[in-house]
């Protein structure tokens, strides 16, 4: 495999990681486009060059501002890196395809995605129509087998997550529901399934683990969204694989 791809495609996605972090960051309250160029969130100064390497600036500046010394967010550098080596392992996975181009798109949303929740709580309706748009033309040039299955697997994602919903009397959100729904939409029914699982498995395990080290009780609130982007991912690379395995073992 040519090492040189490899490391323009890191290098790529540490500067889309940097991207997608600022509309998870804005998006939500609406101060994406509020300047041209990218500025400090605490004392909106205008950023110099030197001050946006992805990475590399918060590692000089000490993640801090130079001029208003304010913390800067360690999502910055985490979800460079990690933009940058899931660039890296999608290529390793599909090479130059259109599962390549899927894998970027979900990556493009899931980042995002998972900053809002973590910061705001909320999976912003706005990425998720865009999106949603975008995915929707993927698929009438790359269907699933059979094409219906999208159908099939938004609608059972709308209906489970919603009727948890009720149940559960606000144990998920409306963007949940939502996020769920686009999932099952690209991923069909079978792959949802696998995808719903591993949410809650992703969720529950750090949900017990978080509540232990902090001390808290088992009913404190922690996103989900995170954990069905991470599960998303897994079904992305390798879904296909641990459905085998499931039906190798119990059929």
């Amino acid at each position: 495999m040519n090492v040189s791809i490899l490391l323009i495609l890191f290098l790529y996605g540490l500067i889309f990681g940097s991207f997608f972090n600022v509309v998870g960051l804005r998006v939500p309250n609406k101060t994406l486009f509020k300047q041209k160029r990218s500025y400090c969130d605490t004392c909106e100064r205008t950023l110099t060059w030197s001050e946006l390497i992805p990475v590399w600036s918060f590692i000089v500046q000490r993640g801090k501002c130079k001029e208003c010394k304010s913390q800067i967010s360690f999502l910055y550098p985490i979800m460079e890196l990690t933009t940058g080596f899931l660039f890296v392992f999608t290529y390793y996975l599909t090479g130059f395809t259109s599962e390549f181009v899927l894998g970027l798109l979900l990556i493009a949303l899931i980042i995002p995605v998972t900053v809002s929740d973590i910061v705001y709580r909320r999976i912003p309706n706005r990425l998720l129509l865009f999106f949603s748009l975008i995915f929707v033309n993927y698929r009438l040039f790359y269907p699933l087998d059979p094409i219906w299955d999208s159908f099939i697997g938004a609608g059972f994602a709308l209906v489970l997550v919603f009727l948890i919903i009720v149940l559960s009397k606000g144990g998920m959100g409306m963007g949940d529901l939502k996020y769920y729904t686009l999932f099952g939409f690209i991923f069909g029914f079978s792959h949802f399934l696998l995808l719903f699982f591993l949410s809650t498995l992703y969720g529950a395990v750090f949900g017990i683990v978080f509540a232990k080290i902090k001390n808290l009780g088992r009913k404190a609130k922690i996103p989900f969204g995170p954990f069905i982007g991470l599960a998303a991912l897994t079904v992305f690379y390798f879904g296909d694989t641990l459905i085998q395995w499931y039906l190798n073992l119990f059929l």
